[in-house]
């Protein structure tokens, strides 16, 4: 009754020429009221007996059923959790709950993994012979069975994931992206990759894993609460806040999740996914906290890595500037890093006698990569000064430290560290031990994301900054060694904090995202440093935005994933293009006039998926646009069995005979609209005798059919045309293209003139444009 009184005073407004006034609510629960109640006229009592009649029904299958009273109550409260809790709440608690857990379980299987090498390797203190097999040899398994089990089963599965996550939330479908095989893969992948202690990260593959499970909790919703989660747009949404929910339960960071999230997936952002992101990500950080408590990690929930700088005078004024070197020397670092990255991808491809080698064997280069890294970090041999038998989590542990390590450039006994005994070496002293760490992870953490398995970049970035943040910290330490004096006060300096910003710094400029402050204050619990780490941040991402891509466009630009990128910051005067330099001129398109014959040629040359509808050949005006599935439907109807059985029957009356005529043509209807039909047909001909008179149908009667039928005009009376896609003018420029097209989503868009059209431009032509200006820029 509400939407008949909803659609009465639509029906009303109009007369009233639009005329809206207060009243309208009112009116419509009035109007709701005595539907209800009366009915509608003459129609009333058809109402009430048609939801007698129901109840009757019910009351049948009631009786006939045993179960029909469970199934009942069962959907009387499915229907109540949808009408008070809603679909979205469940759906995002659902997501929550069961990100929390995925990311809880793999962590705890990747420290038993990890625990289980040193396990090995102190077990195996007599002989160093036998503890460098050990500490090489479990790494390369565990990674060569990462990279074989993710190509069996799903090659898709391989990489970050944010680059393809950005890619489908523009509008583009990614076969098997989003599939339990998928999901699978990446979770068994990412576990063995992360557990054999490589330098990779969590968090680039969470985001996919999160994605991963919105997209098949939405087919469970679907199947569950209806057809309402098999819409593109809600899937969309709920792959948005699935991003979010990634981040945050990896780094128990729900306020920098969302925000780093929307930094790296979204051109434009929706705010109706705002609370989304929010409440899923926040409600997946504190399960994934409660979990800890839980198995008796924690006493309760606190920040991943806590830190205890004092509050009182964190930092004083005259450290600013050291906090913005450090920011700008990590623009730099980014910006080398994602160049570096992209040089061995790209020096691999060139070389075609590797890269066919590792087409063949696919499990040599991640094995050969590994072996080096472990060779390296050997704890005994090179490993001894660069801390290499230390975990990533227990790095940045004692690199966040707030005490300083060395003053002077001596190196002082700190066993107030848990893992002193990693980064103290009786030869050398702090700083070459950082600088060691610094350069060798930097390198292999370039070297190490490239291999064919399910990893990311994020937490090696992280890593590096805090290490060089900590050698920036430490080298002030030295400079003054007496401290800051203030207010007659001696604050000595923090080391700790320094880390902390280089960390924030170098991870936001390989990214270009500044949400990695936030995160970082979540991670530590502390927001002392707030000022310095914005600075740096800031800097860190104006230095490298000018100087490279972030790392996930450069990867979307080595995979080639049809993504319009971004235009570059601060080169915008090099984009003074205009849509008639780019436009594609000799367009598809179909007349009013067009015959089926035409239909059939434009189908049999192109691929488009849509073609534009004109008046005509002389005028060009744009109509619209159709579906080439619509094309296709025209096509078949005009050549189906169905016509070609009636034009048969028709043969057979003008003949003298029409018995069983459906038997004839039975195997003529064509596999392909676009093929033509006789060549379906048998070659034999179809005899049917009816007092003694022969009747005979050859295939040239039913070819000579076609042929006319295909010359026939277009029917467009029952296909469906757009009737306004989406036009550009010829001068229109590249920044406002780029902006439609990343805002709308677009595939293409027609180029007209005073209505006529002149060109079409594509995602393609816009995304070559820009690339080759941002290549030239560069």
């Amino acid at each position: 009754p509400l939407a008949v009184a909803v659609a009465a005073v639509e029906v009303e407004a109009t007369v009233m020429y639009g005329r809206y006034t207060q009243e309208l609510g009112v009116y419509a629960k009035e109007e709701a009221a005595r539907l209800r109640d009366g009915g509608v006229r003459d129609g009333g009592g058809l109402r009430r007996n048609t939801s007698v009649r129901s109840r009757a029904a019910d009351l049948l299958e009631y009786e006939k059923d045993p179960c029909a009273k469970c199934q009942m109550c069962a959907s009387r409260c499915q229907k109540f959790l949808i009408s008070r809790v809603g679909e979205d709440w469940i759906f995002l608690i659902l997501l929550g709950l069961l990100m929390a857990l995925v990311s809880w379980v793999m962590d705890y299987a990747i420290a038993f993994c990890q625990e289980a090498q040193k396990w090995m390797y102190g077990g195996l203190d007599s002989n160093m012979l036998l503890q460098y097999i050990a500490w090489v040899t479990y790494p390369v398994v565990l990674i060569t069975f990462s990279a074989g089990f993710t190509q069996i089963l799903a090659p898709q599965a391989v990489g970050s994931g944010i680059p393809e996550m950005k890619t489908i939330l523009r509008g583009v479908v990614l076969k098997e992206y989003l599939t339990f095989k998928t999901f699978v893969a990446k979770v068994i992948g990412l576990t063995c990759a992360l557990g054999s202690g490589m330098p990779l990260g969590k968090e680039g593959p969470f985001v996919h894993v999160a994605s991963l499970c919105a997209a098949l909790l939405s087919k469970f919703m679907a199947a569950l609460f209806g057809g309402t989660y098999m819409n593109e747009l809600r899937n969309t949404e709920m792959l948005s806040a699935a991003c979010a929910v990634g981040v945050g339960c990896c780094f128990a960071a729900p306020i920098g999740g969302v925000l780093f999230s929307i930094e790296v997936t979204s051109t434009f952002f929706a705010v109706r996914n705002y609370w989304r992101g929010f409440f899923a990500a926040t409600f997946s950080a504190f399960i994934f906290r409660v979990l800890a408590v839980w198995n008796q990690e924690e006493e309760t929930i606190t920040a991943l890595f806590k830190t205890r700088f004092r509050l009182d005078f964190p930092f004083d004024l005259q450290e600013l500037p050291a906090f913005a070197i450090l920011g700008i020397a990590c623009g730099f670092g980014g910006a080398l890093f994602v160049y570096l990255n992209r040089l061995i991808v790209e020096c691999m491809r060139k070389q075609k006698t590797i890269n066919k080698f590792l087409l063949r064997k696919r499990l040599v280069y991640p094995a050969l990569v590994t072996l080096l890294v472990s060779t390296l970090t050997f704890p005994p041999g090179f490993g001894q000064f660069m801390a290499g038998q230390l975990t990533q989590h227990e790095s940045l542990v004692a690199l966040f430290d707030n005490r300083t390590w060395c003053r002077q450039g001596v190196a002082e006994e700190f066993d107030y560290i848990s893992h002193s005994h990693a980064w103290k070496h009786p030869q050398v002293n702090v700083f070459i031990t950082l600088i060691l760490f610094i350069i060798m992870k930097f390198w292999m953490s370039a070297v190490a994301t490239t291999m064919p398995v399910p990893c990311g970049a994020f937490m090696p970035v992280f890593l590096i900054g805090a290490a060089f943040g900590r050698l920036v910290g430490e080298i002030m330490a030295a400079m003054f060694p007496d401290g800051i004096h203030a207010d007659g006060s001696v604050y000595p300096i923090v080391p700790g904090g320094y880390a902390v910003v280089g960390a924030a710094a170098l991870s936001g400029a390989v990214t270009h995202t500044v949400s990695t402050a936030v995160i970082v204050f979540e991670l530590t619990g502390q927001i002392s440093h707030i000022l310095p780490v914005m600075i740096a941040v800031i800097l860190a991402n104006a230095v490298a935005q000018s100087l490279q891509p972030s790392l996930y466009d450069s990867i979307i630009r080595i995979k080639k994933l049809p993504y319009l990128p971004e235009l570059g910051m601060g080169h915008h005067e090099k984009y003074n293009i205009r849509v008639e330099d780019i436009m594609v001129r000799d367009v598809r398109f179909i007349t009013l006039t067009s015959s089926y014959r035409d239909l059939q040629e434009v189908l049999l040359t192109g691929q488009l998926k849509t073609l534009a509808l004109v008046e005509s050949r002389d005028s060009m005006i744009l109509l619209g646009s159709i579906e080439r599935s619509q094309l296709q439907s025209l096509l078949s109807h005009q050549l189906g069995r169905q016509r070609r059985l009636e034009h048969l029957r028709q043969l057979a009356q003008d003949n003298g005979t029409h018995d069983h005529l459906p038997s004839l043509a039975t195997d003529s209807t064509p596999s392909s609209p676009c093929a033509h039909t006789h060549a379906h047909i048998n070659a034999t001909t179809n005899t049917n005798t009816r007092q003694g008179v022969r009747f005979l149908v050859s295939t040239q009667q039913i070819a000579e059919w076609e042929e006319q039928q295909l010359d026939m005009p277009v029917d467009f009376k029952n296909c469906k045309i757009d009737p306004a896609p989406f036009q550009l003018v010829e001068r229109t420029s590249l920044h406002k293209t780029h902006t439609i097209f990343s805002l709308l989503g677009l595939d293409h868009a027609y180029v007209t003139s005073t209505g006529r059209l002149v060109g079409v431009v594509s995602l393609k032509e816009v995304r070559m444009c820009i690339d080759l200006a941002v290549v030239s820029a560069y």
